[in-house]
């Protein structure tokens, strides 16, 4: 029987992080605009059509239409790294994130965490990636706070 560990896979370098990071970026942008539309329709049929010229207003609407979108790019990556520990930039760069322990796919609460803390690991020209390198087994800031750790997979045999 051949059970492998996390100490038996490669972790991806800051460069194929980003690369993914970039990738998945161009797909949160899609669903960010799918989003402003639905959020749109529905504040036009409340408020009514805006004068020809003008803005439509959000008032405190616009709270709730952002904090709606913070909650739906954070579902968007909790939703895939439960799933199969990898949104579609992942894949394409051939990473995969599971628990600190064992190769299986990080619980809710840990992509809910991992989620949180990212945006912390940019902060800083990058200080919390920037970390992997002092650590030897190379995980970043949201990788040991949200006791996940981020794989680089091998290549699939065609």
């Amino acid at each position: 029987m051949n059970t492998k560990t996390t100490s038996d896979y490669a972790t991806p370098s800051l460069m194929r992080r980003f690369a993914a990071m970039v990738y998945d970026s161009l797909l949160i942008v899609a669903v960010s605009i799918l989003y402003g539309a639905i959020m749109t329709g529905i504040n036009v049929a409340i408020k009514g059509a805006p004068e020809p010229g003008e803005r439509i207003t959000w008032g405190m609407f616009g709270v709730v239409v952002f904090i709606g979108w913070i909650l739906t790019v954070g579902l968007f990556f909790c939703y895939f790294w439960h799933k199969s520990g990898q949104t579609l930039g992942m894949k394409t760069w051939r990473m995969k994130i599971v628990n600190s322990d064992d190769l299986n796919c990080p619980g809710y609460t840990q992509c809910v965490i991992r989620f949180l803390c990212a945006p912390l690991s940019f902060c800083l020209i990058g200080a919390g990636y920037w970390l992997m390198y002092a650590n030897t087994e190379r995980q970043t800031l949201h990788d040991k706070i949200s006791k996940t750790r981020t794989l680089l997979l091998s290549k699939e045999k065609k």
